[in-house]
């Protein structure tokens, strides 16, 4: 396949298509803005439809009809426009509802800045709507990879009928690297028999979609089903990278944008002598806990590192389980933490000593 030059923002509108999303329902928000902008062009040259909804709340409610009916549908937004979706994320995880919702994540709280962050991880793995629900979240740290992790998603939401978060971030959406398309192995998925498409597409059948059980028995029988599917989910859909951590004597956690900057200082650190490895997180929730398992038995410390006040921090604790120390070095605002920024936490965390 040819690669092509593409923003990151465009290339997410790309990859959906690819994907075979045909519907698009969202509200511009920067740092996201071409996302809607190239998929206003490109959707009607499929025969899609893209809608520009007078607001995020609108948005995500048309998702939920849109995804009701059988289609594969998509919005994107920024940390405060995702924040008002919460209501509806939590109505479609509740109804079992598939969609893939993009987050090119900004500075916070509040309106904060337009400047990429990371401050949405709480969010994202944890929900900010209510109830016990989950939804999958991707984080990638490349143009390519937020190009396969779009199509993945889309499988992934299919899959097991969840909506799927895009946890990117502005950095991500307004670069520019060369991408190919279709490079994620597609699933074998099942027809969507669920779906609200009329009694004669589904067998003389009438289904009904929606989140609200007024039995108590009921609700909780509901609940107990979806904690059945997130408990499948973790055990077959966690993705993460891991790097020089078997003799590591220090392991670096990040995931997006800042882990391709803490690669790089990896990669001086271990030119001047020093053995630090990588844990890069790629599903977020699922979150990889297994993968720390494997480190060095005789690495004392990690040291987490995001753009963000440690939101991964409680994660990676978890993940420990007192085996090591949690360090935590990150920038807020919407500042971009350096290769040269970490190196120093790094070193000050081991000690300056090789």
């Amino acid at each position: 396949m040819t690669k092509v030059l593409m923003k990151g923002n465009e290339a997410v509108g790309a990859a959906a298509i690819e994907a075979g999303c045909k519907y698009f329902f969202g509200y511009p928000i920067t740092p996201q803005s071409e996302i809607p902008e190239y998929l206003s062009r490109e959707l009607p040259k499929v025969d899609g439809c893209f809608l520009q909804a007078e607001s995020e709340v609108a948005a995500i409610n048309m998702l939920y009809g849109a995804a009701g009916a059988g289609a594969r549908v998509m919005t994107s937004s920024s940390s405060p426009g995702v924040s008002l979706m919460q209501e509806g994320i939590s109505y479609m995880a509740g109804a079992e509802l598939p969609c893939v919702i993009v987050n090119m994540m900004r500075g916070g709280p509040g309106l904060g800045s337009i400047q990429p962050s990371q401050t949405d991880y709480f969010q994202s793995t944890r929900g900010g709507g209510n109830g016990d629900y989950r939804t999958i979240t991707l984080a990638p740290s490349s143009v390519q990879e937020l190009v396969n992790l779009i199509e993945l998603g889309f499988d992934l939401a299919d899959k097991y009928r969840n909506p799927v978060v895009i946890m990117s971030d502005g950095v991500l959406g307004q670069m520019m690297e060369p991408v190919e398309f279709g490079m994620q192995e597609k699933m074998t998925l099942p027809e969507k028999t669920w779906a609200t498409r009329g009694k004669g597409r589904n067998n003389g059948e009438r289904n009904i979609i929606n989140s609200i059980y007024l039995s108590a028995d009921e609700l909780e029988e509901h609940n107990e089903h979806l904690i059945e599917k997130y408990r499948e989910i973790t055990e077959n859909e966690i993705r993460v990278e891991a790097y020089g951590i078997e003799d590591a004597d220090l392991v670096i956690s990040a995931y997006g944008t800042t882990a391709r900057i803490a690669k790089s200082a990896i990669e001086h650190l271990r030119e001047e002598g020093y053995k630090v490895g990588l844990i890069r997180p790629i599903t977020c929730w699922p979150y990889p806990y297994d993968a720390f398992k494997d480190i060095n038995p005789n690495c004392k410390d990690i040291l987490v590192c995001e753009m963000n006040q440690g939101q991964m921090t409680d994660d990676v604790k978890i993940a420990v389980e007192g085996r090591q120390n949690v360090h935590f070095f990150g920038r807020q605002g919407g500042v971009i933490p350096n290769v040269e920024e970490i190196k120093e936490a790094a070193l000050n965390v081991l000690g300056g000593l090789k």
